[in-house]
């Protein structure tokens, strides 16, 4: 006889539609089985079918759409846009974003006055508090189907006895080729990693439940390796690969 299942009802309804997805019984963008149906087959309400689904949403294997149900997700697709990183020079020594994608800003960025806090600071080797030039931006690209959250950091100091000293310098990619034009050979570093969205960031890339950000921080340095800016990109997390040429 074998043992009985003593886990919660959710949870054995939870463990039963994970093991689907990741056999290949319920393949990605497949719908799952109704609530209704669930209900009969494990013999509970609605309600702790829902209690389970939002377990697996939580882990980003369902996803619910409004009027069509629940659907499944695979952790082992492809995404379906590869977005290549970094920065290159164009035919006439401009600065561009390696990924060739024509970004729209849904609002003009404006500059507003901001303190280095201690993470990014450290990054740039300015003191904590020191001020900075910042610029916020939602970006969306391919008619709306891209989108991503930009901010771009200058400080002050990076700006002293130069043009921007008074007014501030245009946001990237804008400002590399500012920053050229101050005598500067540029050079990039990037650093990536994932965490969950904060809810205005989840609204603003329009995220599912249960999907990561893919935050990228990345800095301008001059050919001696001194930091001169710093940008922060946010990335849905589901669909969507970051590619390097290394």
């Amino acid at each position: 006889m074998p043992p009985k299942n003593t886990q919660p009802k959710y949870r054995q309804i939870a463990d039963y539609l994970r093991e689907g997805i990741l056999n290949g019984t319920y393949p990605a963008g497949q719908p799952l089985p109704s609530e209704e149906s669930l209900a009969k087959q494990f013999g509970v309400t609605r309600p702790t079918v829902r209690q389970g689904l939002t377990e697996l949403r939580a882990s980003g294997l369902v996803e619910a759409i409004m009027g069509r149900g629940t659907f499944a997700r695979s952790p082992h697709g492809r995404p379906s846009h590869t977005r290549p990183r970094g920065v290159r020079r164009t035919t006439d020594g401009r600065y561009a974003e390696a990924d060739g994608l024509r970004w729209t800003d849904a609002e003009p960025p404006v500059a507003t006055r901001t303190d280095a806090p201690l993470a990014l600071a450290d990054l740039l080797r300015i003191p904590p508090g020191e001020p900075m030039f910042t610029y916020d931006a939602l970006q969306t690209a391919d008619q709306g189907h891209l989108r991503q959250l930009h901010r771009t950091y200058v400080p002050f100091s990076v700006l002293l006895d130069t043009m921007y000293e008074e007014e501030a310098p245009p946001p990237a990619p804008d400002l590399y080729n500012a920053l050229a034009e101050l005598g500067h050979e540029l050079h990039f570093t990037e650093y990536i990693r994932t965490r969950m969205p904060l809810p205005d960031q989840a609204q603003a890339l329009r995220l599912s439940d249960g999907v990561p950000l893919l935050h990228v921080l990345r800095v301008t340095l001059t050919e001696t390796d001194n930091p001169l800016a710093l940008e922060e990109f946010h990335l849905p997390g589901d669909e969507l690969e970051l590619s390097f040429r290394l």
